[in-house]
């Protein structure tokens, strides 16, 4: 102590100020983060979920909150260097103009575009239809790609490159996106790497440093009592399989991997048919609204059915096949956690090719060239004059469809299951019993609809707040049906390889985006008619024809950068 205060003594009025304004910022810092943990979003909701039905169904919960934050931030970004800009010049805020461009060497018949919208008196069904279609009144909104038809924008002395703006906030909310879902996975694989590593090291830290001696609510104690439960619970039960496995005779297991190789054909089979039903069925589309649009003949409510055929088919696919896939796996015998895996992987070819499929028939009814259909534009002009806003289009009604099915099953499936189990003594009702919830098929459920943002936010710049408000929605009609209709998982689920493993899902599904999305971009000719790229072959001239406009030596660093033989490389990295 003498020691100390000799020390002490001999420091300099700067090294003790700075010192104490070391201790005292950490403090601050300290206090910041705790305080900063009560507005966590759904902080009790969470930890309730986690105590009353483990940490697998929590993780689930954990994951539906992180996508509301993300599609919040790709909508601020949106917003921030799009939309906000659009509507400041089209309202002529802050002294800003708008400036067009006349367009060069394109044919006169490859600018006319006459959106749908609504003239005059119109019924109340129009306005609903046009909701559900994103057709008539939306379609000349901020919602979809061809309201954004400004070359540039004049806010006082300042010009704003609207196109250039468009392009690199779609590179930078993907790039936001890849970049905080492998943050997110580095962290789950930590985690999964260590109890992977030693399940006696797991065991030990649960039983003897599981425990928050911060704790002091009853109810928070008790809930965290429960939580490290389940968390011992879904290790011995993991062990037991494992026990088990290694017991299996050889005729036991000839009997198993014949079955699992039967159960996989079985799998393929119907990959397969929801592939090409999807398939025929959109091509069928297309061809009777198009043919609906030039023959007024038809009603509205079938015109609309028509336009929502795909959607409902690649809805009536995505939910029958994981039902098919759970029920095909309890024959396969895998442990708990291999068993979410495999479905997810399973329904994950499901979801994400038939998004693929549709947009590769809409690309194909685009490009379609018969009859010198192309020659003037490069597209297919008299059927998509604004391609962009028909992919668009397309995109909006799978997340509404996607939505309302989400409801729809909560009221009118859910619910009723629950009363007429709980009130009939029928014993076909009583064998039906209570469900459990479903890891595998809600995961699936909420990345398909992640994914279809992540495609459509190009097309329609307010998709991701469409996102957010309907997974903000869906969090709160998923905790009422699972703590009213659902019963605790009979085999529960770690936490730590489920976050992990959705977020590796999540990845896949965003990669995957990066295709339809960067063809988009660089191949197809982007529409003369409407948009902020109707001066520029594709969309993604307009990123040399600005650098043009740079010094020579810039010029030739930059051009380097986006040559294949660099690029090509870098991204594989």
């Amino acid at each position: 102590r003498d020691s100390q205060q000799a020390e002490t003594e001999r420091l300099s009025r700067w090294e003790k100020w700075r010192r104490t304004s070391s201790k005292s910022l950490k403090k601050a810092l300290s206090e910041v983060k705790g305080l900063s943990s009560y507005l966590v979003l759904w902080r009790r909701d969470i930890h309730s979920i986690e105590g009353k039905f483990g940490t697998g169904i929590q993780s689930y919960f954990s994951f539906l909150r992180f996508l509301v934050l993300l599609n919040f931030v790709i909508f601020i970004l949106m917003f921030s260097f799009v939309i906000l800009p659009t509507i400041i010049s089209k309202f002529g805020l802050f002294n800003s103009t708008i400036a067009y461009i006349p367009p060069k060497n394109i044919d006169d018949i490859c600018t006319i575009y006459k959106p749908s919208g609504n003239k005059g008196l119109v019924y109340f069904y129009t306005y609903l239809k046009d909701l559900l279609s994103g057709t008539g009144f939306l379609e000349v909104t901020i919602l979809f790609y061809g309201y954004y038809s400004i070359d540039a924008v004049w806010i006082s002395i300042m010009r704003y490159n609207l196109p250039l703006a468009y392009l690199l906030a779609t590179f930078a909310y993907l790039a936001l996106s890849f970049l905080w879902i492998i943050k997110r996975s580095v962290e789950g694989f930590k985690h999964n790497l260590v109890h992977d590593a030693d399940p006696f090291q797991s065991y030990c830290n649960k039983v003897f440093a599981g425990w928050d001696f911060c704790i002091t609510d009853p109810n928070a104690a008790q809930l965290k009592h429960r939580s490290l439960q389940y968390e011992l619970q879904t290790d011995l039960q993991e062990e037991k399989l494992k026990q088990k496995i290694a017991e299996r005779r050889m005729e036991e297991k000839l009997r198993i991997y014949s079955l699992r190789i039967f159960i996989n054909i079985i799998v393929i089979a119907i990959l397969s048919g929801c592939f090409y039903s999807i398939y025929r069925v959109t091509v069928f589309s297309q061809e009777n609204s198009n043919v609906s649009i030039r023959n007024d003949t038809r009603t509205d409510l079938v015109n609309l059915l028509v336009q929502y055929l795909p959607s409902m088919v690649i809805t009536l696919a995505n939910f029958i096949a994981p039902l098919i896939f759970a029920f095909l796996i309890k024959f396969e015998e895998y442990t708990p956690a291999f068993e979410i895996k495999l479905t997810l992987l399973r329904c994950v070819f499901v979801r994400l090719a038939n998004i693929g499929v549709l947009l590769f028939s809409l690309w194909s009814q685009i490009s379609s060239c018969g009859s010198d259909n192309c020659k003037p534009c490069g597209y297919n002009y008299k059927l998509y004059p604004c391609w962009e806003s028909d992919v668009g289009q397309e995109m909006y009604k799978l997340m509404i469809f996607d939505f309302i099915v989400i409801l729809a099953v909560a009221l009118f499936a859910d619910f009723p299951r629950k009363l007429l189990v709980t009130h009939c003594s029928c014993k076909l009702v009583q064998w039906f019993g209570h469900k459990e919830f479903e890891i595998s098929d809600n995961v699936l459920e909420i990345i398909y609809g992640q994914t279809i943002c992540f495609i459509g936010t190009f097309f329609s710049p307010l998709l991701p707040a469409i996102a957010t408000i309907k997974y903000f929605i869906i969090f709160y009609v998923k905790k009422i049906v699972l703590i009213h209709t659902r019963k605790p998982a009979a085999r529960p689920i770690r936490a730590s390889s489920s976050n992990f493993f959705f977020l590796v899902v999540l990845l896949i599904g965003l990669l995957l985006a990066f295709v339809p999305l960067g063809f988009s971009i660089a191949r197809i000719p982007s529409s003369k008619a409407c948009g902020p790229f109707r001066n520029f072959n594709t969309s993604w001239e307009v990123i040399p024809d600005t650098i043009l406009q740079f010094p020579t030596g810039l010029q030739q660093f930059l051009f380097g950068i986006s040559s294949e033989a660099f690029a090509v490389p870098f991204f594989v990295i």
